[in-house]
């Protein structure tokens, strides 16, 4: 299963390698196509949800974002990512994210 993710955290993608194992990081939303799930940063990459719905349609999208900006979680939701959650909740436990 392809897995990439768009954060430019060193630290998120350190804990993302740990918890999912083979994970590409990406910049851009053409790079997602094939993948099976795309995780994405909001914090860091709020735009890229609609985008990445249209460069990979058929990958699960999983976004996390700051709990505090609901507005932004919100948002991601109607670009269409299949899973938003507040970032303490989706490092919680990463993989169950992805598969939730």
């Amino acid at each position: 299963m392809k897995i990439v993710a768009m954060t430019t955290d060193l630290m998120d993608r350190s804990r993302l390698a740990a918890a999912l194992g083979d994970v590409a990081f990406i910049s851009d939303a053409t790079e997602c196509a094939g993948a099976a799930v795309v995780v994405i940063d909001l914090g860091r990459r709020a735009d890229a949800v609609a985008a990445v719905r249209a460069a990979a349609p058929e990958a699960r999208i999983v976004a996390f974002g700051p709990h505090v900006d609901t507005d932004l979680l919100e948002r991601a939701a109607r670009d269409g990512a299949d899973v938003v959650l507040p970032r303490s909740r989706f490092f919680q436990d990463p993989a169950a994210a992805i598969r939730a």
